[in-house]
């Protein structure tokens, strides 16, 4: 056998080897040469010969020296092979492909300048001690140190792993800590972590994925293993989380979007978590993140809980002037606007929770039942369910007027708030178009309601006051004045917006009996009786 290859294995212990790509490449495959001829020597039965004893010693220098080299390219270059510039790397499909086909036994010089044309000169180095991590790779492990090569690779790569967890503020903390903080810190954790789980996913394991998968392309069980041991901690630290604060038990139920953030950032990552998180040995991560999901569900079901039971125990009967908008509506309908923005999320939550049972429910004409055919009824019956305890504890509040005309303003005012919101919203999308019809209606026969009222009142307090006179003309036109602005323009308000609840101009004609400026003509006619004689003016 030639010996040629044996005098290539001389090298300055001084000169980094792989700072010069010809050089390296004739290492490599002196090595390989080499370890044929170990071969060569065992195969011919010729164990104990000086020969392949004088071969076994040159195969443990070669690999020190790889073993040096491949810690000197990991370490010097930790700034080019950070996993975010891998992971940006790797969208480049050209780039990709070259490192896959890179060949030391081809033409090096071809290799490396089609492989140039494709990245950038930023890139370069990254791409270039990519390429050298996988020929000593792929050459201590065929020549049966592997054990050493990944050694070296785990004990830097992991420093790199867990100084990224530390930097993104991802830390071991425990329920009862959790539990103490005040909500503005929580908050901050919580937003701490979103952001950190975007950063994790883009860029820290899936860059690391790419490079493990690329330097020791040649053995599965190597990076599977390489894979597990640098990322498991951290990855399963990362999903330990969203558990850890779901498990908090004293909240508020506006804590409930930070829980449906946290849940929509494990569920919109889950094929990758699959994907990069894909090896049985670090399945653990995968069933982290599902358990993360779980415990969020679970919360967010009990705060939606929270949020009924809220609604339920207003106390409040103080009356809205005037019959306007109450605050426990609009505060429920921002709630539950907030909440339609999740939709997707909470059908997923929701599907296989039980809807609320109707005989449960307080019987009213509000309820409106929804379609179980519907893709989406689950989600639509919570929502339906939410808004009748917001309308029956409205319709309890209403009997707080002594004015029965105002009190069917009042619901109609809030009950139209309700639906407006609901047309603004995603919520639209969450109900069925048969309950917002019915609701509509609804608006429409409490607005009549309050016209008829309206009308009554009205007729007997001008036939009660048509009597009456004001002689002096400069106080009957202030007196006029005064009811008008008081009467007229809240009247003008009111009908401008209800008038479209009630249909069209038939419609209008059948239910409402006096129009705007049919009030401000009955106010013309008071106070102008012909005065008695021996009257005068005052």
């Amino acid at each position: 056998m030639p010996r040629k290859g044996m005098r290539s294995l001389c090298f300055s212990p001084e000169t980094p080897l792989f700072l010069g790509k010809r050089e390296a490449m004739h290492f490599i495959r002196s090595v390989n040469d080499l370890r044929k001829i170990m071969h060569f020597l065992v195969s011919g039965q010729d164990s104990g010969s000086e020969n392949l004893i004088r071969a076994q010693r040159l195969m443990q220098i070669a690999m020190k020296r790889l073993q040096k080299e491949f810690y000197q390219i990991l370490s010097m270059n930790r700034a080019h092979l950070d996993p975010e510039s891998v992971s940006t790397r790797s969208s480049r499909t050209s780039t990709q492909s070259s490192l896959s086909d890179y060949d030391y036994d081809a033409s090096p010089d071809y290799e490396i300048g089609a492989a140039k044309e494709s990245i950038s000169e930023v890139e370069e180095v990254s791409f270039m001690a990519m390429s050298d991590l996988k020929s000593i790779a792929d050459c201590m492990i065929g020549s049966g140190y592997a054990k050493e090569c990944v050694q070296i690779y785990n004990m830097i790569r992991k420093s790199i792993i867990n100084e990224g967890i530390y930097k993104l503020g991802i830390e071991k903390v425990s329920s009862s800590k959790i539990n103490k903080m005040e909500w503005d810190v929580q908050n901050l954790k919580i937003k701490d972590w979103l952001e950190a789980m975007k950063i994790s996913m883009r860029t820290l394991f899936t860059g690391e994925r790419i490079l493990c998968d690329f330097v020791f392309s040649s053995s599965d069980s190597i990076r599977e293993s390489c894979f597990s041991e640098i990322t498991k901690e951290g990855a399963v630290l990362l999903f330990e989380f969203p558990e850890v604060v779901a498990k908090v038990k004293k909240s508020s139920p506006e804590r409930i979007f930070r829980l449906l953030g946290m849940y929509t950032a494990i569920s919109d990552n889950w094929p990758e978590i699959e994907t990069i998180f894909s090896f049985e040995s670090i399945s653990a991560v995968r069933f982290q993140a599902l358990n993360s999901m779980a415990r969020l569900s679970e919360s967010v079901r009990l705060l939606l809980l929270d949020f009924e039971s809220m609604i339920q125990k207003d106390s409040s009967k103080t009356t809205v002037p005037g019959g306007g908008i109450h605050p426990l509506t609009i505060y429920s309908m921002n709630y539950l606007t907030a909440l339609g923005d999740y939709g997707n999320i909470l059908t997923d939550i929701i599907s296989d929770w039980p809807p609320p049972a109707i005989s449960s429910l307080p019987e009213i004409s509000f309820y409106s039942p929804v379609s179980n055919e519907s893709p989406a009824a689950p989600i639509s019956d919570r929502i339906s369910g939410l808004i009748l305890v917001l309308l029956c504890k409205l319709d309890s509040k209403a009997k707080y007027y002594k004015d029965v005309a105002v009190s069917y303003l009042f619901l109609a005012n809030n009950l139209q708030c309700v639906i407006s919101r609901i047309h603004k919203s995603n919520l639209h999308s969450l109900l069925s178009k048969e309950w917002i019809t019915k609701h509509e209606v609804k608006v429409n026969r409490l607005a009549t309601s309050y016209e008829r009222k309206f009308s009554i009142r009205f007729e007997d307090a001008y036939w009660k006051q048509i009597s009456c006179v004001v002689p002096n003309s400069m106080l009957r036109d202030q007196i006029k004045v005064s009811i008008g602005r008081k009467l007229v323009a809240v009247y003008q308000n009111f009908f401008d917006s209800h008038k479209s609840t009630i249909g069209d101009e038939k419609s209008i004609t059948l239910f409402v009996r006096f129009y705007p400026e049919d009030v401000g003509n009955y106010l013309s006619d008071l106070f102008i009786r012909t005065l008695t004689s021996g009257g005068g003016s005052s």
